[in-house]
């Protein structure tokens, strides 16, 4: 008879990076929350110029989708992805894909012109363009010598 090794720990370093991965987005300003059952995917790019979010809506339409910017700077796109409603009897060997309401916000940086946000919506995908703010210049203040 052999001895079996057993490791109760097996598996706690993988739950550790998956918590440490969720805790990164959290700090990087990334997303802040999903909610509902049709979560769409968005990827963000940080140009020179703007920050760009596109989500991915397969078949939405422009008037299914809501975009907000609250005075906290967070952006929310929410919206609703529905279902088929056709009565003919189908036998379905396999149901994949998902509709619902969702809502995806995220914290933006305190550098963008929250004013001059462009969003278009072609193809089942959403482009929200956030420009960034122009930086002050310094104040100068002179100060006469006594």
């Amino acid at each position: 008879m052999g001895i079996i090794k057993v490791d109760p720990f097996r598996g706690f370093d993988n739950m550790l990076r998956r918590v440490g991965e969720v805790f990164d987005d959290v700090n990087r300003g990334g997303v802040r929350f999903e909610i509902g059952d049709f979560s769409p995917r968005v990827d963000i790019a940080d140009t020179d110029t703007s920050i760009t979010f596109h989500a991915e809506l397969p078949g939405l339409v422009k008037s299914d989708v809501k975009i907000a910017i609250t005075d906290g700077n967070v952006l929310t796109i929410r919206g609703e992805k529905k279902r088929e409603e056709k009565t003919e009897e189908k036998n379905f060997l396999r149901v994949e894909r998902s509709w619902g309401s969702f809502t995806r916000s995220f914290a933006l940086p305190d550098n963008l012109d929250t004013s001059k946000v462009d969003a278009s919506f072609e193809n089942g995908v959403l482009n929200v363009s956030i420009p960034k703010a122009e930086p002050s210049k310094p104040k100068e203040q002179e100060i006469s010598i006594k």
